[in-house]
């Protein structure tokens, strides 16, 4: 691990974005140009004083989470991204198609939706990035352990997802799930992780093994979805899902009908989402 040259290329990074081009307010004015340590440690998920040593060259060696979570937070493109990790001691992710490296394109459109929930997930169900609102719509995503930042995963698995959702709609959504892993494992043979998730599912889950069974198969596509808020309530969302160019990722936005009940409940989340009132 070279902390020296680690410690100068976040640095450089950081100086090169301005808040806007993450999706940030510009607040007061800054004394040096670039996002502040604080703001990229909140994008990436991490504490202060953990991206402080970072940059001063006297971090411990990140894992690579910590360094997948960096590069977001600085909008790197893959090729700086494979550099941080070189630079950390670590081999680049494996291009499978799904990647977890966020595509710069989906991560502009994702910092300038402020008043709407939207994420970016991968093909397998991998929740990548998410805006405030749609970590007080659902939860904050990075919050939770990477095991359970898989909507697919949780879904089959952990009763606080489902309790998201109306009872009535638990079925629409599994299959739903299904059938779009079905498609992703028929397209990529030889990407081991969706194959591995079946195979993960398949035996923790009685549902998902009836519904694969089935043998459904359909792409994740636009759709209307129910959500159950414990502060505002119900809310009745079209979700637009918007595919990046190898399809591998997509970024799904959530909007309500001008003028309707569910409308006037999403503008009372944002309120809530900036008093920091988000569902865990």
């Amino acid at each position: 691990m070279d902390r020296t040259e680690l410690a100068d290329f976040l640095r450089r990074c950081r100086t090169r974005l301005a808040p806007a081009d993450v999706g940030l307010p510009e607040g007061a004015r800054r004394r040096t140009p670039g996002l502040r340590r604080e703001e990229v440690a909140q994008l990436a998920g991490m504490s202060v004083d953990y991206y402080t040593r970072l940059e001063q060259a006297r971090g411990p060696h990140p894992s690579r989470q910590m360094l997948s979570a960096v590069g977001r937070a600085l909008r790197l493109t893959a090729d700086e991204r494979d550099y941080l990790f070189r630079l950390a001691g670590e081999e680049p992710p494996r291009e499978y198609g799904g990647s977890g490296h966020v595509r710069p394109g989906l991560l502009l459109i994702l910092d300038r939706l402020h008043d709407t929930p939207a994420q970016v997930v991968n093909d397998i169900g991998d929740v990548l990035a998410q805006n405030a609102m749609s970590a007080a719509l659902s939860g904050d995503v990075f919050a939770r352990p990477p095991h359970l930042r898989n909507v697919i995963r949780r879904a089959f698995t952990d009763p606080a997802a489902l309790s998201l959702f109306p009872e009535e709609d638990h079925e629409t959504l599994g299959r739903s799930h299904v059938a779009n892993l079905r498609a992703v494992l028929a397209a990529r043979p030889d990407d081991p992780r969706p194959a591995a998730l079946v195979s993960e599912l398949r035996a923790a889950s009685p549902r998902f093994r009836r519904m694969w069974a089935e043998h459904e198969v359909a792409v994740r596509r636009s759709d209307t979805k129910r959500f159950l808020h414990p502060v505002v309530g119900e809310l009745e969302l079209n979700c637009e899902v918007l595919l990046s160019a190898g399809h591998d990722q997509q970024l799904i936005v959530y909007t309500a009908r001008p003028g309707s009940e569910s409308y006037q409940r999403l503008q009372l989340l944002r309120v809530v989402g900036l008093q920091d009132l988000t569902v865990n």
